[in-house]
């Protein structure tokens, strides 16, 4: 579910719902349950990433390999530091100091928007841990026993009608 006001409305949505029906193939009436886990985790944005000058550390120095004589006197290789991050870049592939300074620039965004993807994703599995819990039986949210027309919230204790329920009335 996504829209505007989608965690507002499922926020206590969140946990373990045992669903208890008869199957229409069954033939002796026997209940069936199923177990089902609901996470209500925001959407992650595309993270912007931001360098500002105060933070980048700049060294240049001799490309390596081979070059001649125009490689061995011209500091076009650049090495570049985030210092919040301690993420390093060389980059020595042009011959020109700019296009280096301008290739590891875009390579240090890559990198510093590539681990913090990471650390969101890493917290958003974290989150979604936190809300699920193990799926087990005893970790349950609520129980909806469609065969008697119940659902039972037990985190509340309230109890209202399936068909209630179905209809997004409760």
């Amino acid at each position: 579910m996504t829209g505007k006001h989608a965690i507002e409305t499922f926020k206590d949505e969140a946990g373990g719902h045992r669903w208890q029906r008869i199957p229409p193939t069954e033939k002796r009436g026997r209940v069936q349950t199923s177990t089902v886990t609901v996470a209500v985790l925001p959407e992650p944005t595309a993270a912007q990433i931001t360098l500002h000058d105060h933070d980048l550390d700049y060294k240049f120095c001799r490309g390596s390999g081979a070059g001649g004589q125009h490689r061995n006197v011209t500091d076009s290789a650049v090495v570049l530091t985030h210092r919040p991050t301690g993420v390093v870049v060389r980059c020595e592939s042009e011959r020109s100091q700019n296009a280096n300074k301008e290739t590891a620039l875009a390579v240090l965004r890559a990198r510093i928007w590539e681990v913090t993807q990471l650390a969101l994703d890493g917290k958003r599995a974290y989150d979604r841990k936190q809300q699920v819990g193990s799926g087990m039986r005893g970790d349950k949210r609520r129980t909806i026993r469609v065969r008697d027309d119940i659902v039972n919230d037990h985190v509340t204790g309230r109890q209202w009608k399936f068909s209630d329920y179905e209809r997004g009335r409760w």
